[in-house]
């Protein structure tokens, strides 16, 4: 390892807005914050925000900026990166943000029954060859089930064609709700629209970008959002539908024109 990356654990250990959970410490010692987090850490009743896979943590906090009235936890297991995040929050003194490094597949593990009130999936690997490595799949709704209040929100801003494609099929064949979907953010003048939002969300909406919408926007990408409700109601399935691979992405030495989800 690096100097670089040992100086940014160095800095990730001392910082209080940084909590690490790897998963053996989970599997041996449990998680003290379990059903905490709003009283020992946060210390007020707001609305607890995840962002799952948090990179560089910009978009955590834009959007802890953004809405000062809403608590807002970066989750990821790569702490070099989200060093950049952790060092500004605590730089900015702000209070209603927190970074978790962990593995995302034990996030249900880590958050009580209805503690969490939003999930924003940006920019995540869309995982076309595996439906449960993917963050919008019914695998994963079902661990944002056990901790995700009963009809919360799900945000999910993406420049991949097939992670937009799976998730909108996802949401119909699940009879999801619907709030918002817009498969070109940055559009103009754009009718491929469900739903409706106000101008001030759109605005948010554009106005925080993390590092890779800007480099997909500048390779003149179009930047999808969709917004739907996860009910605590009624069994999960997969879409079983042929979805064509994203072809600007390296996701393996296979070649195909599609990919068949749900099998």
């Amino acid at each position: 390892m690096g100097k670089g990356k040992l100086a940014k654990f160095a800095d990730m250990a001392e910082n209080p807005l940084v909590v690490e959970c790897p998963f053996w410490q989970l599997q041996k010692e449990g998680f003290a914050l379990k059903g905490k987090w709003h009283s020992d850490f946060f210390g007020n009743d707001n609305p607890i925000v995840l962002e799952l896979g948090c990179g560089r943590g910009e978009y955590t906090v834009g959007l802890a900026r953004r809405f000062p009235n809403k608590n807002f936890i970066g989750v990821d297991i790569k702490g070099s990166r989200m060093w950049h995040g952790a060092k500004e929050a605590l730089a900015e003194g702000m209070k209603n943000v927190a970074f978790l490094r962990t593995n995302i597949e034990c996030i249900h593990e880590l958050f009580a029954q209805n503690e969490v009130a939003e999930i924003w999936l940006t920019f995540s690997d869309p995982q076309m060859k595996k439906a449960t490595k993917r963050l919008t799949s019914t695998f994963f709704m079902e661990r944002y089930r056990k901790f995700l209040i009963d009809g919360g929100l799900v945000h999910v801003k993406t420049d991949s064609n097939f992670m937009a494609t799976y998730t909108r099929l996802m949401v119909e064949h699940n009879s999801l709700p619907v709030e918002y979907i817009n498969l070109d953010l940055y559009a103009e003048s754009n009718t491929d629209t469900v739903g409706a939002t106000s101008a001030e969300e759109l605005d948010c909406l554009r106005t925080i970008q993390t590092y890779y919408e800007r480099m997909w926007l500048e390779r003149g990408l179009s930047i999808k959002y969709l917004l739907f409700r996860l009910p605590h109601a009624a069994e999960l399935t997969e879409p079983d539908v042929e979805i064509p691979v994203d072809d600007y992405r390296s996701y393996g030495h296979e070649v195909r024109s599609t990919r068949t989800v749900g099998k």
